[in-house]
């Protein structure tokens, strides 16, 4: 008989449940609007309802149900303009921008290892990431792209050879010939100028920016608009100081501080330096890297805390690198958010840098082209 009213009231509950659910969901769908005149945190409920620059996402661990979000950064080029020296900006970063989810095996062999992106690297810099970080290791008598440890890279552990990435950034550069792309290499490559080979069959060489034209002990680097002129326009970082002098490649402990990666970076109370970087305040180094990512990339909790505490680690880490914003903002899963996310805080960035307001967009143009 107990049993009985216990089942008959689980059942009632379930029943209740699902009739509020239902009426959650007309209710979304009854607010939605569409044909592309959503706006920014409007409810939708596909792709073709938001605005440009907008998609519909559900960040459902707030429950918020599906809401047209940003996917790009406001351009600082434009909106201000070039007249400003690179070190003066701020771009948008992804955290091992080539371990994209779904990337199908090139070994043969089932992948077993973590993902920090959900799309392709040429997807990324047409929705305004400008820096992408890579790591590059000697596999299978190339250069391949891959997410291991210990320097070596094994059939689970590989992405693709980096043949690929350096040919999609070569696409965009041709085809944006105003835009400046950055890599950040971790790099575990011993072949004899392997890194030098790679840039010159994807065509990269071309762009390159010479280490000979970059700034020493902290000075501004050249102003944006003579980079595009002379066509410098693809920076290369590499972890391993040999290669500054034996491929020019410049390594990026001589121009750059960058805070603790990992959980360690996520904390708006403190703001430390990673173990290879120099001190944050150190203005010897004229460029700043704030790393905002989990050391175990969570894909499901990335939304909220783009939207949530990444302006107060960016103002931490501003106070820490003395009164310096933020050149790079490096992050996984960076289309993640709530709304604005990691667009808006690179807006902002851009915003302090050119103009010390909060939005890049309150800018006015300083110069004509």
């Amino acid at each position: 008989m107990v049993q009985g009213v216990i089942m008959h009231s689980l059942g009632s509950t379930i029943l209740l449940l699902l009739v509020i659910l239902c009426v959650v969901l007309l209710l979304e769908g009854a607010a939605a609007c569409s044909g592309g005149r959503c706006e920014l945190g409007d409810r939708c409920s596909s792709e073709a309802d938001c605005g440009s620059e907008l998609y519909c996402y559900n960040c459902w661990i707030e429950f918020a149900g599906k809401r047209c979000v940003r996917t790009t950064v406001a351009d600082p080029f434009k909106i201000a303009d070039t007249s400003l020296p690179f070190n003066k900006y701020a771009f948008l970063t992804t955290h091992n921008s080539f371990s994209i989810r779904g990337e199908p095996s090139h070994t043969g062999v089932p992948r077993i290892t973590l993902y920090n992106q959900d799309d392709s690297v040429t997807d990324q810099l047409n929705n305004g990431v400008r820096a992408l970080m890579l790591d590059v290791y000697d596999f299978r008598d190339d250069i391949w792209l891959c997410h291991s440890k210990g320097g070596k890279c094994f059939d689970f552990t590989a992405f693709e050879p980096a043949i690929g990435t350096m040919m999609e950034v070569e696409a965009f550069l041709s085809a944006n010939p105003s835009e400046i792309v950055t890599l950040i290499l971790e790099d575990y490559v011993s072949a004899d100028h392997g890194l030098s080979k790679l840039f010159d069959s994807a065509g990269l060489t071309k762009y390159w920016f010479p280490v000979s034209s970059m700034p020493r002990d902290g000075g501004d680097w050249p102003r944006v608009r003579d980079m595009i002129r002379r066509n410098h326009r693809l920076l290369v970082f590499t972890s391993d100081e040999t290669k500054q002098r034996a491929e020019g490649i410049a390594y990026q402990w001589n121009f750059m501080v960058e805070n603790q990666y990992g959980d360690g970076g996520m904390s708006s109370r403190a703001c430390h330096r990673r173990a290879e970087s120099l001190a944050l305040d150190n203005r010897t180094r004229s460029l700043v890297l704030v790393n905002y990512f989990h050391t175990v990339p969570l894909r499901v909790t990335a939304c909220v805390e783009h939207s949530l505490g990444l302006a107060d680690v960016l103002r931490a880490c501003h106070a820490a690198a003395g009164d310096r914003w933020a050149n790079f903002l490096a992050v996984d899963y960076y289309k993640r958010s709530d709304g604005g996310g990691v667009f808006e805080a690179t807006d902002m960035l851009n915003g302090m840098l050119i103009c010390g307001r909060d939005d890049v967009r309150a800018c006015t143009v300083r110069s004509p082209f």
